[in-house]
């Protein structure tokens, strides 16, 4: 990274799994790549599936690590989270594997996302300074609800897939840019969320830097100048690739980086473990929420899927 995103400051400090070891980068994120830009059809994401199998990709598991300080419960089921909030599109398609099965699709399973905006903001804590200069959240415009915008789950199809509609994340001190994720199982739609069951993955996902600079130099991320931690200094990246959370990015427009990305990658899980990633000691702690922070469930009235407008570039 160049100019005012570069930090050299911080000093780089590599995650301990919690659970399991990592998995084999090249097959399984090969074939997650192809299942999830697929057609989510049954042919074409079992192929995916069974291509993973026969590369071996799936002997050990993703790494667990932290939640961090920014987590919610409550969040709602939906494809679209965006809520209005203003940045780069991302489309996410993320693939649950269970790596105990040779790689068979986890049907059912609830993936839950949340991330920052474009200026490093998380509702339910948009007071959090985000570290360097930037706007105070409540400038940003859009009619996104503080408590609930770019959180959600989606339940996997037959064939392990979620797709998300989102934004490309921001950034804050002193982390590197990054969606989290965890994996439920066991449990149920219900009131618009997800309840029950126990949370099999806790993890990261992760940004090539190349493209986030590109990413950070356009409206409105660029009013967030400062610091920006790379993938090298992360206190949670561990240098993995696709088997740390280093998401595979395709641009809609090989030329113009403000019309969006597609982002994918496979999940290979243990469907019989549990790990929430609450106050463990994997991955860092991802920084501190201020005191006073909201919890427990989304005010009534949040925000329907339905009710949610398609995230809108910026150049």
């Amino acid at each position: 990274m160049t100019g005012n995103h570069r930090n050299s400051s911080i000093t780089r400090r590599r995650a301990l799994a919690v659970t399991g070891g990592t998995v084999a980068a090249g097959g399984l994120a090969a074939a997650g790549y192809q299942s999830a830009f697929a057609d989510t059809t049954e042919t074409t994401d079992a192929t995916g599936t069974a291509e993973a199998t026969a590369t071996g990709a799936c002997m050990t598991l993703m790494s667990s690590v932290t939640e961090g300080p920014y987590y919610l419960d409550g969040a709602l089921v939906r494809k679209d989270i965006t809520e209005g909030k203003s940045g780069v599109p991302l489309t996410l398609r993320l693939t649950v594997v269970d790596a105990t099965d040779g790689c068979t699709p986890v049907k059912g399973a609830a993936v839950e996302i949340w991330h920052c905006d474009a200026w490093g903001y998380y509702s339910g804590y948009t007071t959090a300074n985000p570290g360097g200069s930037a706007p105070a959240e409540s400038e940003d415009g859009s009619t996104a609800n503080d408590n609930t915008y770019l959180r959600g789950y989606q339940i996997a199809n037959a064939n392990g897939v979620v797709k998300f509609e989102t934004i490309f994340p921001g950034w804050y001190t002193p982390r590197t840019c990054h969606i989290h994720v965890k994996v439920h199982t066991g449990g149920e739609k219900e009131d618009g969320s997800y309840e029950g069951g126990k949370v099999n993955y806790t993890g990261q996902l992760f940004f090539d830097d190349t493209i986030a600079e590109e990413i950070f130099a356009l409206e409105p991320y660029s009013r967030h100048s400062g610091s920006y931690t790379v993938l090298d200094d992360d206190m949670v990246y561990d240098g993995g690739g696709a088997s740390s959370g280093l998401l595979t990015l395709k641009a809609v427009h090989k030329t113009d980086p403000s019309k969006g990305f597609k982002g994918s990658l496979a999940l290979a899980i243990d469907p019989d473990a549990e790990n929430t990633g609450a106050g463990s000691g994997g991955g860092g702690e991802g920084g501190t929420p201020p005191s006073g922070a909201p919890t427990g469930e989304p005010p009534s009235g949040a925000p329907s899927e339905s009710a949610s407008p398609s995230a809108s570039a910026s150049s």
